[in-house]
Protein backbone atom coordinates (compact mmCIF):
# COMPACT_ATOMS: atom_id res chain seq x y z
CA UNK A 1 0.00 0.00 0.00
CA UNK A 2 1.50 3.18 -0.86
CA UNK A 3 1.97 5.83 1.87
CA UNK A 4 -0.78 8.77 0.20
CA UNK A 5 -3.50 5.91 0.49
CA UNK A 6 -3.13 6.06 4.18
CA UNK A 7 -3.53 10.30 4.08
CA UNK A 8 -6.75 11.96 4.15
CA UNK A 9 -7.17 13.95 0.77
CA UNK A 10 -10.33 15.31 2.04
CA UNK A 11 -10.41 18.84 3.28
CA UNK A 12 -10.90 20.12 7.13
CA UNK A 13 -14.43 20.80 7.07
CA UNK A 14 -13.04 25.10 7.64
CA UNK A 15 -11.77 24.83 4.05
CA UNK A 16 -15.11 23.26 3.16
CA UNK A 17 -16.70 25.92 4.88
CA UNK A 18 -14.58 29.18 3.19
CA UNK A 19 -15.05 27.73 -0.11
CA UNK A 20 -18.79 27.38 0.06
CA UNK A 21 -18.45 31.41 1.48
CA UNK A 22 -16.26 32.22 -1.51
CA UNK A 23 -19.10 30.40 -3.79
CA UNK A 24 -22.12 32.17 -2.02
CA UNK A 25 -19.95 36.19 -2.00
CA UNK A 26 -18.80 35.41 -5.82
CA UNK A 27 -22.12 35.05 -6.65
CA UNK A 28 -23.34 37.77 -4.51
CA UNK A 29 -21.01 40.41 -5.56
CA UNK A 30 -20.10 38.82 -9.19
CA UNK A 31 -16.15 38.83 -8.93
CA UNK A 32 -13.64 36.89 -8.07
CA UNK A 33 -11.92 33.59 -9.39
CA UNK A 34 -12.05 31.88 -12.36
CA UNK A 35 -13.69 28.86 -13.72
CA UNK A 36 -11.06 26.70 -11.98
CA UNK A 37 -11.51 28.20 -8.57
CA UNK A 38 -15.03 27.47 -9.05
CA UNK A 39 -14.61 24.28 -9.23
CA UNK A 40 -12.09 23.85 -6.83
CA UNK A 41 -14.27 25.36 -4.18
CA UNK A 42 -17.21 23.11 -5.14
CA UNK A 43 -14.41 19.60 -4.82
CA UNK A 44 -13.64 21.53 -1.26
CA UNK A 45 -17.41 22.53 -0.14
CA UNK A 46 -18.26 19.18 -0.72
CA UNK A 47 -15.18 17.08 1.21
CA UNK A 48 -14.11 15.37 -2.44
CA UNK A 49 -11.10 13.13 -1.98
CA UNK A 50 -8.56 15.23 -4.27
CA UNK A 51 -5.96 14.05 -6.65
CA UNK A 52 -2.39 14.52 -5.12
CA UNK A 53 -1.59 17.45 -8.21
CA UNK A 54 -4.85 18.60 -7.22
CA UNK A 55 -2.96 19.71 -3.69
CA UNK A 56 0.08 20.68 -5.57
CA UNK A 57 -2.11 23.04 -7.53
CA UNK A 58 -3.78 24.42 -4.56
CA UNK A 59 -0.01 25.01 -3.02
CA UNK A 60 1.22 26.85 -5.97
CA UNK A 61 -2.05 28.89 -6.43
CA UNK A 62 -1.65 30.34 -2.55
CA UNK A 63 1.76 30.89 -3.52
CA UNK A 64 0.70 33.09 -6.77
CA UNK A 65 -1.76 34.61 -4.64
CA UNK A 66 -0.46 35.70 -1.66
CA UNK A 67 0.10 39.23 -3.02
CA UNK A 68 -3.88 39.58 -3.24
CA UNK A 69 -4.00 39.90 0.11
CA UNK A 70 -2.79 43.47 0.36
CA UNK A 71 -5.10 44.50 -2.26
CA UNK A 72 -8.01 47.08 -1.66
CA UNK A 73 -10.83 45.90 0.09
CA UNK A 74 -9.14 42.43 1.36
CA UNK A 75 -11.31 40.85 3.92
CA UNK A 76 -13.84 43.70 3.88
CA UNK A 77 -16.78 41.67 4.31
CA UNK A 78 -19.43 44.51 3.09
CA UNK A 79 -17.58 44.99 -0.10
CA UNK A 80 -14.74 41.79 -0.64
CA UNK A 81 -12.26 42.63 -3.25
CA UNK A 82 -12.09 40.12 -6.47
CA UNK A 83 -8.91 38.63 -4.53
CA UNK A 84 -10.34 37.64 -1.27
CA UNK A 85 -13.38 35.89 -2.98
CA UNK A 86 -10.82 33.92 -4.83
CA UNK A 87 -8.62 33.41 -1.92
CA UNK A 88 -11.85 31.63 -0.01
CA UNK A 89 -12.62 29.47 -3.63
CA UNK A 90 -9.28 27.85 -3.06
CA UNK A 91 -10.02 27.19 1.07
CA UNK A 92 -8.11 30.61 2.38
CA UNK A 93 -6.10 30.66 5.00
CA UNK A 94 -6.79 26.64 6.42
CA UNK A 95 -6.95 25.77 2.86
CA UNK A 96 -3.32 27.02 2.18
CA UNK A 97 -2.30 25.43 5.71
CA UNK A 98 -3.96 22.04 4.89
CA UNK A 99 -2.24 22.11 1.48
CA UNK A 100 0.76 22.69 2.65
CA UNK A 101 0.65 19.63 5.26
CA UNK A 102 -0.70 17.50 2.85
CA UNK A 103 1.75 18.30 0.13
CA UNK A 104 4.70 17.61 2.71
CA UNK A 105 2.90 14.23 3.80
CA UNK A 106 2.50 13.19 0.12
CA UNK A 107 5.85 14.15 -1.59
CA UNK A 108 5.66 13.56 -5.17
CA UNK A 109 2.79 10.71 -5.18
CA UNK A 110 1.45 10.01 -8.40
CA UNK A 111 -2.27 10.42 -9.10
CA UNK A 112 -4.56 7.16 -9.05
Amino acid sequence: MHEADEIDLRCPQAVADNAAKGLRLRAQFGRGGTEIGVARANELKNREKLAPSTIRRMVSYFARHEVDKRGRNYGNEANPSAGHIAWLLWGGDEGRAWALDIKRKIGNAPDI
